[in-house]
């Protein structure tokens, strides 16, 4: 199975996947190991990766539903979901486990309530600092699977309108700018405790991030809906790709200036989903030097992310805690290798013992989101 997988996997998304999951392994270490600027401004922009998940999420699970939905098989709700909880499920359990069932490995930061991680309603309201708290991504991208085929499906039985489509992603950037300013008002200007309420009601709420995610489906849209249009700016990849590596430097350059600042939030989000979705298209277009560089190493980092991404904060917390004990530098050249070699060790050990098993159940048992039984058609592996 994982040999099959490798070959349907795509170069450039493979590199922008362990782009992403690197990002956010730094991130989370100058946050909650050192302390310091450890990796300068790399580390410190780092949170970006998980909206560059976000919008490859969007567009390989919209093309996903696009494609079954235009296909002579039509499209599965059922098949759909079950192939979403055998790929996202089985990991989150087993790390939701190791919170709740080992206290050590928690530490000292409270847990919600069960419940909250069960229903993928962590993020709502979340506070900083709470035990499991990078699964609030997670949380948000598992809302997303829930209502996206939906709202496809109701777009088809209303007449399947490319425009009212299109119109409807136009109308959702609009909304997220708007949520974004209004809690700005609300929970930042003026307030005392602006920053943790930022988080709270902006960074992790699922009405202020879904710009990614949105301009992941555009792509998806484009690609099934407007298979020529697609193809016509395919032959322009590097261009795209030098487009939104500039895009992409300048949003990061507005959130190094100012994060916080209401204009950055508001806009700040959208042209960061604008830079990232040109890098997607230039990492799906053919020809592309994204599409066609293999990076060395890329490939299994891509193929781990997502357990890399669910183990990797605590488990670099313990061994920084260790370390810090036994009087050691954790910015020493040493202790870094140490946590960051420890992270994909973990999360490839999660990958073959509890991953492999259920993709392969995944594969033989619904092996694709089609209706009718047919063999699953060649594609990147899901995010």
């Amino acid at each position: 199975m994982t040999t099959s997988l490798r070959s349907r996997r795509v170069h450039g998304l493979d590199t922008l996947r362990a782009l992403a999951v690197s990002l956010v392994v730094l991130h989370h270490y100058v946050l909650f190991v050192s302390g310091r600027p450890t990796f300068g401004w790399v580390g410190e922009l780092g949170w970006a990766g998980v909206d560059l998940f976000f919008a490859l999420s969007g567009y390989l699970i919209g093309n996903q539903i696009f494609a079954a939905m235009g296909s002579s098989e039509g499209f599965s709700l059922r098949h759909f979901y079950a192939r979403r909880f055998l790929r996202t499920l089985p990991n989150f359990y087993v790390v939701l486990a190791l919170y709740f069932l080992w206290p050590a490995f928690r530490g000292d930061a409270p847990l919600l309530p069960l419940w909250k991680y069960l229903t993928f309603t962590q993020n709502i309201a979340l506070e900083p600092g709470t035990a499991f708290s990078h699964a609030w991504s997670l949380s948000i991208e598992e809302q997303f699977y829930m209502l996206l085929p939906a709202l496809a499906l109701a777009g088809a039985a209303l007449g399947n309108s490319r425009r009212a489509a299109w119109a409807a992603i136009a109308l959702g950037f609009g909304a997220g700018m708007l949520f974004r300013a209004d809690a700005w008002f609300d929970h930042v200007q003026g307030q005392a405790n602006w920053m943790s309420s930022y988080y709270k009601y902006i960074y992790y709420s699922s009405f202020c991030r879904f710009d990614e995610l949105l301009a992941g489906v555009a792509l998806a849209l484009l690609k099934n809906q407007q298979p020529a249009l697609w193809q016509r700016f395919a032959r322009h990849g590097n261009v795209f790709l030098a487009a939104g590596l500039a895009v992409t430097l300048l949003a990061c350059a507005l959130f190094l200036h100012d994060h916080f600042g209401f204009a950055v939030t508001v806009f700040g989000y959208p042209l960061l989903a604008l830079g990232i979705a040109m890098l997607i298209f230039a990492a799906a277009a053919e020809g592309s030097l994204l599409r066609e560089t293999r990076v060395p190493g890329a490939g299994s980092l891509a193929l781990w992310s997502y357990a890399i991404y669910l183990t990797h904060k605590q488990l670099c917390i313990m061994i920084g805690d260790q370390l810090r004990a036994s009087g050691y530098d954790v910015e020493s050249p040493a202790a870094i290798a140490l946590m960051l070699l420890a992270s994909v060790a973990a999360g490839w050990l999660l990958y073959r013992l509890v991953e492999t098993p259920f993709m392969a159940l995944r594969e033989r048992y619904v092996p694709s989101n089609s209706a009718r039984k047919s063999m699953a058609a060649p594609q990147q592996a899901e995010a």
